[in-house]
């Protein structure tokens, strides 16, 4: 991590640190815990996010930060003046702007490419204006459903270009394609995360993905639905690992014109997470199996050698810990907000 310079005071005393990063999805699961992570190192954030996906309620507690300044935009549409006339000062631009689970993303497909590829294009232009240092979160999703176990970064994927999930899974490989142009091309200094299974606090309980599904089911003594015969694996890796693969590979002086994978290259199935989520919250629910999502992964597990050999990153976090950390904030959530949690699905 790079040190702190001095900061500078603004005309009102206020401090205004010099590094300042844009966090463009700051709002969302991911993203606030960046945000938050970036906070309490002394940089200075503006977020960006639509709030189409992300919980407003992820960003109370940062509100009151006079480091942390936020402003509802879409990143496919031009970046507002106000963002630009901070070029001078800006240091990092974080591209996480993006929904991830299905349900999301599938709701508006085309504005879902748009985001991955006009979006990124938007950031990446900031970025070469600011001369600051660009983060693109991409996603295992590249690979799509593999046929090599576990997925390296050489691995070019068995993707669908024409199905469902076509909206995330080929926007993000657009978008890193628009990414290792401009670091070939030397317009910016680029770094690519591909994202594996994350899971923890700020989790949207309505967002479809399994972790949050099974636990906010099983505390609402609902059915728990499981797609197919479980036995698809998935890792998972807590988020606050994941925060701190991102800002090791920001910070880490690489050439970036190669993606590098981030996640728990711990393998489960399903079944074994339902195991564990039901012995934590003691539900008695029973067990509902619906179809296979189409184009849905069997096996998804990453190879982590490059993020260890480059960033000295592992993660901490294990599954027990992690899952009851995030059972707990999920109780807390639904007991005071339960009009806003709506069914899981």
């Amino acid at each position: 991590m790079r040190k702190q310079t001095n900061p500078d005071h603004g005309p009102r005393g206020t401090v205004q640190p010099l590094a300042l990063n844009v966090v463009a999805g700051g709002a969302g699961f991911i993203g606030s815990h960046l945000c938050r992570a970036l906070l309490d190192r002394g940089d200075s954030v503006l977020c960006l996010d639509t709030l189409q996906t992300a919980r407003p309620s992820n960003l109370r507690a940062l509100e009151g930060q006079p480091r942390f300044r936020f402003i509802r935009h879409d990143i496919s549409q031009p970046l507002p003046p106000e963002v630009l006339r901070l070029a001078p000062r800006i240091t990092r631009v974080w591209n996480l702007a993006c929904p991830a689970s299905p349900p999301h993303y599938q709701r508006d497909p085309e504005h879902t490419m748009l985001t991955n590829v006009v979006g990124t294009n938007h950031l990446l232009r900031l970025a070469e204006t600011a001369k600051a240092r660009f983060l693109l979160t991409s996603t295992s999703e590249v690979y799509g459903d593999p046929e090599i176990h576990p997925q390296a970064e050489d691995y070019r994927g068995n993707v669908s270009c024409t199905g469902p999930r076509a909206c995330y899974d080929e926007g993000k490989r657009a978008a890193e394609a628009l990414a290792f142009d401009y670091a070939r091309a030397g317009r910016a200094q680029v770094r690519v995360a591909r994202i594996f299974n994350t899971y923890g606090p700020n989790m949207d309980p309505s967002d479809g993905r399994v972790v949050s599904n099974l636990i906010c089911q099983a505390l609402r003594g609902d059915e728990l639905t499981v797609c197919g015969d479980g036995s698809q694996t998935r890792s998972f890796c807590y988020v606050s690992d994941m925060v701190a693969g991102l800002m090791a590979l920001m910070e880490a002086e690489i050439d970036g014109t190669e993606p590098v994978n981030l996640g728990n290259p711990a393998e489960l199935t399903v079944n074994e997470l339902l195991g564990h989520v039901i012995a934590l919250t003691g539900t008695r629910a029973p067990v509902v199996h619906r179809p296979l999502p189409v184009d849905d992964p069997r096996r998804r597990r990453p190879d982590i050698s490059r993020a260890r050999a480059l960033l000295d990153w592992a993660p901490r976090v294990a599954l027990a810990e992690g899952l009851e950390a995030t059972c707990a904030w999920f109780a807390e959530e639904l007991a005071s907000e339960p009009a806003a949690a709506g069914a899981a699905g």
